[in-house]
């Protein structure tokens, strides 16, 4: 039996696979307006603090090699061909009283943006914290890339580059620094997030279709469950992985 979407799932577009990303990060840094940048190319001055979790998508094809015009056309080293993912972007409220409502949303994420404002130190330093929640409630193998928000106001910089880097690579992240204003790095942010996650489950496509004369095929519709060391969390139309 096919599985009934959840409310944000639905829709007219088909796609092959589904990604839930979080955004996540101390209040005012630009979560709400990177995601709107992202999905709407828009930006707001007058943007308000996040009540509770809200969310957006948008579709992006991915191809081996471009083929028309396609939006944010991708060249990826697959063996899968031409598919859709449609990316479920949940921009969490950063204020501490909404802690114990967005925590539940970090279940089934598998990529997270961990969003700081460079003209705040205040909100570099609580990166940790922020950190040290997503891997308490999140999968072990989510994608997290950590952005440094907001380099228009260069006169206003407070974390440099070279200490945001230093702490990327320390904990394992990918790490760039965008302006939600100008735009600057913010489908660079999302794309390399959401890249990341398609190789991966395109590898795991590819090493199940290998083994499955021993064990098997999947069939369309079907569904299965890994071990918990697996990304769990990786959906499709059609399966779960």
């Amino acid at each position: 039996m096919a599985r009934r979407p959840a409310p944000w799932e639905q829709g007219g577009d088909e796609y092959d696979y589904l990604f839930k990303i979080v955004l996540i990060g101390d209040s005012g840094v630009g979560k709400s307006n990177l995601l709107s940048r992202f999905t709407r190319n828009s930006f707001s001055l007058d943007s308000k603090s996040t009540i509770g979790v809200e969310f957006a998508t948008r579709t992006i094809q991915y191809y081996c090699f471009p083929k028309g015009p396609l939006l944010n056309c991708i060249n990826l080293v697959t063996q899968v061909e031409g598919k859709i993912v449609k990316a479920q972007i949940w921009d969490t409220a950063g204020q501490e009283r909404y802690r114990a409502i967005t925590s539940a949303y970090y279940r089934g994420a598998v990529g997270a943006l961990l969003v700081y404002d460079v003209t705040k130190a205040t909100t570099f330093e609580n990166v940790k914290r922020w950190l040290k929640e997503l891997r308490d409630h999140a999968d072990s193998n989510i994608v997290v890339m950590l952005i440094g928000n907001k380099i228009d106001l260069k006169h206003l910089r407070s974390v440099s580059l070279e200490d945001a880097t230093s702490f990327a690579e320390r904990e394992g992240l990918s790490f760039v620094e965008t302006s939600a204003l100008d735009a600057t790095n913010v489908d660079k942010a999302f794309q390399t997030v959401l890249t990341e996650i398609y190789r991966i489950i395109s590898k795991k496509a590819l090493a199940a279709d290998e083994a499955g004369a021993g064990a098997g095929a999947v069939r369309e519709g079907q569904s299965i469950q890994v071990s918990a060391t697996d990304s769990s969390s990786f959906t499709s139309r059609c399966c779960s992985f």
